[in-house]
């Protein structure tokens, strides 16, 4: 993990009227790190993503990735993005091959590239077996795995992950963060990992960022943020403990 910054926020915020999503957030993201994004529904984490992204512009504040600005920059963003959103879209009437063959043509990846990317992709995440039958029949496990496999074939610099996990039974689970442990360390793509699995989170996670009530409230390695708010630097602390300290304070 280097020590240059590869997404930065300053002081953004995100308001609808008088609702206010994202409130006065600085944090930053380091290179080929994974970095955990944690915080109960509704604390600003999607919305940050989507900023992030450029796909909705900040109310006030400044965000960079990879030194592009996502709203006036978008186009540049997306091309060494890779985005799992929580509910992952593919077109259901097509097949896996078929839906990473058009993926990778609006990436402006010629079939005669792509077709070898593609194969070793799907080898990659377990569908060779599974590649003829329409996406529409895939489980939840079987989508989140083929986008994975789209950003394989992407290879970008970053990739942001939000709630992979969800729903996904213990077997699919531990087979999707071995899949994002390998984007990180043998592809040596940076990690944003966005989800409410606190125990997935810390097998993975270089750093933790708490987010609450659109406000991140913490940020830094495990070990850290339980010496600060528990006192402890046992390695056998658990995440669970040191989130639920912090939200505990925060809803007080």
């Amino acid at each position: 993990m280097g020590q240059k910054a590869i997404v930065e926020t300053n002081g953004l915020c995100k308001s609808y009227g008088r609702q206010v999503a994202v409130n006065d957030l600085t944090f930053d993201v380091r290179e080929g790190e994974v970095f955990g994004f944690l915080g109960p529904n509704g604390s600003g984490k999607t919305t940050t993503l989507l900023m992030l992204l450029g796909l909705t512009e900040p109310t006030k504040g400044w965000a960079r990735v990879a030194d592009f600005d996502p709203t006036k920059e978008a186009i540049k963003v997306k091309r060494i993005v890779g985005y799992i959103p929580e509910n992952i879209g593919f077109y259901d009437d097509m097949n896996a091959r078929e839906n990473l063959k058009f993926i990778a043509r609006l990436n402006n990846m010629p079939d005669s590239v792509s077709s070898a990317q593609i194969e070793e992709a799907l080898e990659s995440v377990g569908l060779k077996e599974e590649v003829e039958k329409k996406v529409g029949a895939y489980s939840r496990g079987m989508r989140q795995r083929l986008g994975i496999a789209e950003i394989l074939i992407k290879e970008p610099s970053i990739a942001f992950l939000d709630e992979p996990t969800l729903g996904l039974d213990p077997e699919g689970t531990t087979r999707i963060v071995d899949y994002i442990r390998s984007l990180s360390r043998d592809k040596n793509i940076t990690i944003l990992l966005s989800s409410h699995d606190l125990k997935q989170v810390q097998k993975i996670a270089d750093r933790i960022g708490i987010m609450i009530n659109g406000r991140m409230v913490a940020v830094g390695p495990l070990e850290k943020l339980a010496k600060e708010k528990l006192g402890v630097d046992d390695k056998e602390i658990s995440l669970d403990d040191v989130y639920m300290k912090y939200f505990q304070e925060v809803s007080a």
